[in-house]
C-alpha cells in the first residue's frame, strides 16, 4: 500500500500547502456526500423521521471546511497518506452498518477523526496518542476514547483493508475527483 501512497504524495502530487492531492480527494469525496445529506435533511424537515443522534454528534458544526480539517490533521498527526484512503473505507464501512446515520456537517469532523487515529494505528508504525489526536481534532480526549471504541465495535474490530479493496477506493477517490477542479491526481493511479 504504500508503494502507491508514495508515488502520489510526492511534491508532483502536492498543492502550494504541501498537502497531497490524495487528502484533498478524500475530502472532496467527503463534501459531497455531506452536501447530499443535508439536502436530503433538509427537504425532510416536515417528516416524523429523524437521524439517530450517536456520540460522533456536535451540538453546532465546526467552523473549518472539511477540506481545512483533513489538511490540518495532515499537517500535525503527520499519519501517512494511506491513512486516509483506508480512513474512508473505514467511514464508509461504518456508515453501511449504520444505516440510519449519515455524515452531517454535526458529525463528519468528528467521524473523521476517528477513522483517521484508528487507521493510523492500524497502519503506521508509529501513530501519536489519542490525546494528541484529540487536540489536532478539536475534541476532548475522552470524547475521543469513546468515539474510538464506539467506532471499532461497529466495525466488530475489522480493520483489514486488502490491497484489491485499496486499489479499487484509490481509483474510485480519483474518478470522483477528476471532474473536480484542482483535484485531479497528474498520475494514473495503478492497480
Amino acid at each position: 500500500m504504500e508503494t502507491w501512497a508514495s508515488q502520489h504524495s510526492g511534491p508532483s502530487a502536492t498543492q502550494d500547502s504541501g498537502t497531497p492531492r490524495l487528502v484533498w480527494l478524500v475530502a472532496s469525496a467527503v463534501e459531497t456526500s455531506v452536501q447530499q445529506n443535508e439536502r436530503v435533511i433538509l427537504l425532510a424537515r416536515g417528516s416524523r423521521k429523524k437521524d439517530e443522534v450517536t456520540v460522533f454528534h456536535g451540538s453546532k458544526s465546526p467552523t473549518l471546511t472539511i477540506r481545512q480539517y483533513l489538511e490540518r490533521v495532515f499537517k500535525y498527526a503527520k499519519c501517512s497518506t494511506s491513512c486516509f484512503v483506508v480512513a474512508y473505507i473505514y467511514l464508509e464501512r461504518y456508515l453501511q452498518r449504520r444505516r440510519g446515520n449519515r455524515l452531517t456537517l454535526l458529525n463528519v469532523h468528528r467521524l473523521l477523526i476517528t477513522s483517521i487515529l484508528v487507521a493510523a494505528k492500524f497502519i503506521d508504525d508509529e501513530c501519536y496518542s489519542n490525546g494528541y489526536y484529540a487536540k489536532v481534532g478539536g475534541v476532548s480526549t475522552a470524547e475521543l476514547n469513546k468515539m474510538e471504541l464506539e467506532f471499532l465495535f461497529h466495525l466488530d474490530f475489522r480493520l483489514n483493508v486488502t490491497v484489491e479493496c485499496y486499489r479499487s477506493y484509490c481509483c474510485r477517490l480519483e474518478r470522483e475527483g477528476s471532474g473536480r477542479r484542482g483535484y485531479k491526481i497528474e498520475q494514473p493511479f495503478h492497480p
